[in-house]
């Protein structure tokens, strides 16, 4: 598969014109060569020199990460943002990113598979970030409690997970927004939902919790965003034939 078609395919995919405005990040192909061939696929959460190094070691082609290298200003090639740079070069290794499009895809994303793994019902738009929706909420089929939702979704003490347990148990229902996004809770609350999920914990965000009594799960901005990378590298292997692998490099918050 040639580069070209894969960075057309991932840009269609996951809408990345959609979230153009609204996005600092640069959603699409970061660093790359068009004519290269792409046979193998290693996709993670974030774009580090760990990450490039064992995209190196792999034999990969292509990297696909969530969070990228660029984020709404010129950054200088030097230091080790040349490091991270000259990696991909010296071994022609492409980058490609989505950060908020993945965030929000309703299939591929990581809200949309966290409320897949924990059971949330026909999930309706949530998380309004700039007029756009990135997370989702609903009714969970079966209730759970907060103990049961965190180890579905592989959260743990380990991942970086933080609870405010002020809502009541079981949790019929809940609102999604996975990574830094502890405000959203405010919109949570306003709903009168059980619960919010979401992968940083916020001080200031911890006695409105506890005055409308709302549980927060605060799972980790790693450990909730590992969801979506790990759909794309499941979707490019089976409709593309493409080697792909998940690269896990938990950061524990």
């Amino acid at each position: 598969m040639k580069l070209t078609e894969l960075t057309a395919y991932l840009s269609s995919r996951l809408e990345l014109e959609t979230y153009q405005s609204i996005d600092d990040s640069l959603n699409g192909l970061q660093v790359g060569r068009a004519g290269k061939d792409v046979r193998k696929v290693v996709c993670a959460v974030d774009a580090s020199l760990a990450t490039f190094q064992a995209a190196v070691d792999s034999g990969a082609d292509a990297i696909f990460v969530h969070h990228g290298l660029f984020w709404g200003q010129a950054l200088a090639i030097t230091g080790a943002h040349y490091a991270r740079i000259a990696l991909l070069l010296s071994h022609d290794i492409a980058l490609l990113a989505a950060h908020l499009p993945l965030d929000a895809h309703p299939v591929l994303g990581n809200n949309a598979t966290i409320a897949r793994l924990i059971g949330v019902a026909d999930p309706k738009p949530f998380g309004v970030y700039h007029g756009l929706s990135i997370g989702f909420q609903g009714v969970l089929e079966v209730p759970l409690t907060t103990e049961e939702i965190c180890v579905r979704l592989g959260l743990s003490e380990q991942t970086g997970l933080h609870v405010l347990p002020f809502g009541r148990q079981p949790i019929k229902t809940v609102g999604i927004v996975s990574g830094g996004a502890a405000r959203e809770v405010q919109e949570a609350i306003g709903l009168g939902l059980d619960a919010y999920i979401t992968g940083e914990a916020s001080h200031t965000m911890y006695p409105m919790c506890q005055e409308a009594g709302i549980t927060m799960i605060c799972g980790g901005h790693y450990a909730t965003e590992v969801f979506g990378v790990q759909q794309v590298a499941k979707e490019l292997s089976e409709k593309f034939g493409l080697a792909t692998t998940f690269l896990a490099l938990p950061t524990a918050l």
